[in-house]
């Protein structure tokens, strides 16, 4: 799309509420009788032109000039990562240009705490070849994850549970790559808090003879009532606050399983908890 002369290329400013709703503010330069365009937000890796894939939201004039647009928390994007694009009136869904990130206000999503057990997140954030984009989460229920901790070889994890209860039965089940992949089940005990959970994970139970390559143990809570949740469980995850990918900024060490390999707890880029294992690097 051809932008024209003296028009700055679209950048917004975003603030981010804890229901999920987010504002975009853009200084575009614009004469006040010049038609507004709209915002495109659009789900990457999508295949096709599904009505879902694309979520359009109309800017309006504001009184220092600029325009707004307003991605209600009562919508329902599909969980993912979505792209911002500006589409000129008149012009194509492919003629839309990309959206630079401005300042991104995420001071409201910093220890969220839902108020019912739909939990709706959306955090902008930058990509890496300086794009605005949008990831977005959308469980019910859901597993929050919270402070990581180590004993010899097991691993505990508190968490809180939202949009369902902690039954007798519950426990965790760390899952094996593959359909034939292990499974490894533990108990998960509460602290007198509603919704709290913990659960240790005996690190070297994870392997099963010699380790050649990493594989990543899946982490997913059982909650044990007659509302389990979705089928196979509830994703233990780590959404609730600013931080759109923990990979390399939430870090642990690793711990030695005995068996000549090495567990690690990490997160994922969809902040997913999980558990690597290694073969252990030679001495």
């Amino acid at each position: 799309m051809t932008v024209s002369t003296g028009r700055r290329t679209p950048r917004a400013d975003c603030t981010a509420g804890p229901g999920g709703g987010i504002t975009f503010d853009l200084d575009l330069g614009r004469r006040e009788d010049e038609e507004a365009p709209e915002l495109l937000l659009r789900l990457r890796g999508a295949k096709g032109k599904g009505d879902g894939d694309t979520v359009r939201l109309q800017l309006s004039p504001l009184r220092d000039g600029r325009l707004r647009a307003v991605l209600p928390g009562t919508l329902e994007p599909a969980e993912g990562r979505w792209d911002v694009y500006l589409r000129e009136p008149g012009a194509q869904d492919g003629e839309a240009v990309a959206v630079e990130p401005g300042i991104r206000d995420l001071r409201l999503l910093v220890d969220q705490v839902p108020q019912s057990g739909r939990i709706a997140v959306r955090i902008p954030y930058p990509t890496l070849d300086g794009r605005l984009a949008v990831r977005c989460w959308l469980r019910t229920p859901h597993a929050e994850a919270g402070p990581v901790t180590f004993d010899g070889h097991g691993m505990t994890v508190g968490g809180t549970l939202y949009g369902t209860g902690l039954g007798a039965g519950a426990r965790v089940e760390a899952r094996a790559p593959g359909a034939d992949g292990r499974v490894l089940r533990v108990p998960v005990t509460g602290d007198g808090e509603e919704g709290t959970f913990a659960f240790t994970l005996p690190l070297d139970e994870l392997a099963d003879g010699a380790v050649t390559e990493p594989r990543l143990w899946t982490l997913w809570l059982i909650p044990g009532t007659a509302e389990d949740g979705p089928a196979g469980g509830v994703r233990i995850s780590r959404i609730l606050d600013d931080v759109w990918d923990r990979k390399k900024i939430f870090v642990y060490p690793g711990r030695s399983t005995g068996e000549g390999s090495r567990a690690t707890p990490c997160y994922t880029t969809d902040n997913d908890l999980c558990v690597r294992l290694e073969p252990e690097p030679a001495p």
